[in-house]
């Protein structure tokens, strides 16, 4: 079972579409969400979780139309941490776990105070007074808290620290261990993508420019550094996206479109994306 299913989903705005995009995230699997800032990301995001109307299309999450009655209920299944952490300013962590087990009818106190203490987080300190990653960890730890089969993270591990982010990273791991919990995970940290994800969604400017499995693209595209008549030689389709220099032309390509004699470079996430983003090929 796919743990989320997009098509053909639309929603538009005055000054902005999201155009026709569809993507699944298979159940047991972290997918990435990548995109620039207005590209589209939280609105499909908040697409999925109903929180506004789509235009047309379909969207299905742990296999129930998220615009029936039934999906409601379902929430209680599902962990979301947004960009920024929302709680009254004069509440306590501790609030927040008296808050959250009548909210939740699968809430885990046990499970909240264990998070509580593995992310340093005090238990009385008001939430005014927390930093933005302290806040962020507070939110991580209360959508993990619920027994959620599905996580849908918009910019969770932003504004944490690289030692921060890398042990959340592997909570979400250790979340998707078991292969019924999956992960939506929008970020523009596309190194941490690349550490975990297994499948990529790449929404540009409100289109999705590509949609497949990280291993995949790493394996499919490369960049290669050339002179300008050894580019001018590579066959058109095999140039996804370039950057011209004085002195050579830097280039993404497709491995298996170009001769085997060309030296390739390291190609990161990052660099597809950006390349991609640019659309600048033949």
């Amino acid at each position: 079972m796919n743990a989320i299913e997009v098509k053909n989903l639309t929603k538009k705005y005055n000054d902005f579409t999201l155009d026709n995009i569809s993507f699944y995230l298979p159940e047991g699997s972290i997918m990435g969400l990548v995109g620039e800032n207005g590209a589209g990301k939280s609105t499909t995001i908040k697409l999925i979780m109903n929180a506004i109307s789509r235009d047309s299309g379909e969207i299905n999450v742990l296999g129930c139309d998220n615009q029936s009655p039934g999906f409601e209920k379902l929430k209680n299944e599902i962990g979301v941490v947004l960009d920024e952490a929302y709680f009254p300013e004069v509440i306590t962590a501790a609030n927040v776990n008296s808050i959250m087990k009548h909210t939740y009818s699968n809430w885990d106190e046990k499970a909240y105070f264990d998070y509580l203490n593995k992310f340093s987080l005090p238990k009385d300190k008001v939430f005014k007074d927390f930093s933005r990653g302290m806040k962020m960890k507070l939110a991580i730890a209360v959508a993990l808290s619920h027994n959620p089969r599905l996580l849908i993270l918009d910019e969770a591990t932003s504004g944490l620290d690289p030692m921060v982010r890398d042990e959340i990273l592997e909570i979400f791991n250790d979340f998707t261990r078991d292969e019924r919990n999956s992960i939506l995970l929008s970020s523009h940290i596309i190194s941490d993508l690349e550490k975990i994800c297994d499948y990529i969604a790449f929404i540009h400017k409100g289109r999705l420019m590509l949609f497949e499995e990280k291993d995949r693209l790493l394996e499919e595209y490369t960049v290669i550094k050339v002179s300008k008549s050894d580019f001018e030689a590579l066959p058109p389709e095999a140039v996804k996206g370039k950057k011209v220099t004085n002195f050579c032309v830097e280039a993404l390509v497709l491995k298996h479109k170009i001769p085997p004699s060309l030296e390739t470079q390291h190609t990161t996430l990052e660099d597809i994306v950006l390349f991609l983003a640019k659309g600048d090929g033949r």
